[in-house]
């Protein structure tokens, strides 16, 4: 197979020696690795006869669901690059990532036609719209979108494509770090071993191509993954791959939205080893219908529950693990710029808050604000950093990348921007990120661009948002805000106008009036006391 780690070359390696295994479950689909591999060769067929070729970026905005697993496939064997699209995202967010991103073309959704013809008018983009079917029937007049299965199912399953490289780039399009949706460009080689794991979850990493496909091939070596979040985030992407390099298979719960009750009967359906979620908002309605069951559910084979891209809280993790005894209840972290950094196992907290703390590999460190390392027991915090296989950068963010990526002692590292401390047993233990971006169930919202949306509305002088603890979603969207003089809006008026400009989660949960809004002499958000007046506030 030769020496390169490229994620469609070792896709493919696995299809020539394992194709009639199955490789994927996504409701009524099932397909083997030669089934998988065929379709995603039809979809690259079809992208490359729109001129769609290396480097190019290709937006996936897309639900849970075969085709973005099969578009993933198609745009890494020709050399282009998947671009992440939120789908929750309104044409007015949409468009300036599409044009961020240089997109060529888009898949989509048929329902979501109207906000794709919307965002990408006057594009290049709309040159190639595909559309997957999803029984809406929508049409926009003026975009042409062909339809996804007719367009497979006319092309030719080609195998004429240039050589790859481990220098391939995967963009993966995030908010955690970077207030707006920044690209974050890896090399296939260093996310293979970053984000993949090395092809060995839990164990070394390989060394060789050739040893992705022989530990795959072991079938006491494959996880049946189903990954809970959305594909439009990186970790949900980054799971999936792991299931399919330890040879499968990746089980999906399709659609729009996540089913906690579906997701649990496939536990017992697809026999599941491993279930990925994130957070509380999606390990608590797993415990409530694990709890409603009685144990009517065949969890079994379930070897582990582990969230990314944020924290379980010790109430939910300790419910889970009394509801799955035989299961191992983790706390995953990492970023999208960082990838996998540790995981945190039961027992491993510190603390009187049960904060965890991570077991982190050799790459990673926690530094000052000088760059020199945190002694371990010092009790103090610092910045948390990792090297080894990192990011080149973000895409066309020169200024970003010089602020996130670092040389240390002649090493790069990557700041995801997390705060952090070493306890002396060498463990990590993470403190949160020193920014104000609000995480509510998984998904990062920032202050600025809520607050943008909120003093549009004209009865709003000024306004700031804040991140308030909740219950099921960890954090929920708090806006304080000065009304214009004579003026007092209400809550359901400024998010019927939020919901216009804003995805939906993005939408503030609650409302104080003030009569001005605190800010420092340099005109600097005074965040402090907007938290404390929001914290105040009764809400049902």
């Amino acid at each position: 197979m030769g020496g390169t780690f490229n994620i469609a070359d070792l896709f493919e390696s696995l299809a020539r020696a394992m194709p009639e295994r199955t490789a994927l479950v996504s409701g009524t689909h099932r397909m083997t690795f030669a089934q998988l591999d065929e379709r995603a060769d039809r979809l690259a067929d079809v992208l490359r006869s729109r001129g769609v070729g290396r480097g190019n970026h290709v937006g996936l905005h897309l639900y849970n669901g075969h085709p973005f697993v099969e578009a993933m496939i198609a745009c890494f064997k020709l050399r282009a690059v998947p671009i992440n699209l939120n789908y929750r995202y309104v044409a007015a967010e949409l468009r300036p990532l599409c044009l961020d991103a240089d997109l060529v073309g888009i898949v989509t959704q048929r329902e979501l036609l109207p906000v794709v013809a919307e965002a990408v008018r006057g594009t290049g983009v709309a040159g190639t719209v595909i559309a997957v079917e999803d029984g809406s029937g929508v049409t926009v007049s003026g975009l042409e979108a062909r339809d996804y299965e007719e367009a497979l199912a006319a092309a030719t399953p080609r195998k004429d494509y240039e050589p790859r490289s481990g220098d391939d780039l995967w963009v993966i399009y995030t908010g955690g770090t970077t207030g707006k949706p920044k690209g974050v460009m890896w090399r296939h080689e260093d996310i293979f071993f970053a984000g993949l794991q090395g092809g060995r979850p839990g164990g070394d990493p390989v060394t060789s191509p050739d040893e992705v496909v022989a530990h795959a091939m072991d079938p006491d070596n494959a996880m049946r993954m189903l990954p809970a979040a959305p594909f439009i985030h990186g970790a949900a992407q980054l799971g999936a791959w792991i299931s399919i390099f330890t040879g499968g298979p990746l089980v999906l719960q399709p659609g729009r939205s996540f089913d906690a009750r579906r997701c649990v009967e496939l536990i017992g359906e697809e026999q599941l080893t491993t279930l990925t979620l994130v957070g509380d908002a999606m390990a608590r309605p797993i415990a409530e219908v694990l709890a409603e069951g009685g144990g009517a559910y065949d969890c079994s084979s379930l070897l582990a529950v582990a969230s990314a891209g944020a924290i379980l809280s010790p109430a939910v993790r300790d419910r889970l693990q009394e509801l799955l005894p035989e299961s191992l209840i983790l706390n995953n972290f990492g970023s999208t710029e960082t990838g996998h950094q540790g995981s945190a196992f039961p027992g491993s907290e510190t603390g009187a808050d049960g904060r965890p703390s991570f077991a982190m590999d050799e790459h990673s460190l926690v530094v000052d604000d000088d760059f020199q390392p945190i002694a371990p027991g010092s009790g103090k915090l610092g910045k948390l950093a990792r090297g080894g296989h990192i990011p080149l950068g973000y895409y066309k963010d020169a200024a970003k990348t010089a602020e996130r990526f670092v040389t240390i002692d002649g090493k790069r590292y990557a700041l995801p921007g997390d705060m952090a401390t070493v306890e002396s047993d060498g463990r990590i233990t993470v403190y949160g990120r020193g920014s104000n971006c609000i995480n509510t169930g998984g998904e990062k919202v920032f202050p600025e661009e809520v607050e943008e949306a909120l003093k549009a509305h004209p009865d709003v002088f000024d306004a700031l948002v804040v991140g308030i603890a909740d219950e099921r979603w960890m954090q929920r969207v708090a806006a304080v805000v000065q009304p214009r003089a004579g003026r007092a809006p209400d809550l359901a008026t400024l998010q019927a106008h939020c919901r216009t400009l804003l995805a939906g989660y993005k939408v503030p949960r609650q409302l104080s009036l003030v009569d001005a809004v605190s800010r420092y002499p340099s005109g600097k958000p005074d965040y402090a006391w907007a938290k404390s007046i929001a914290e105040k506030e009764v809400v049902p």
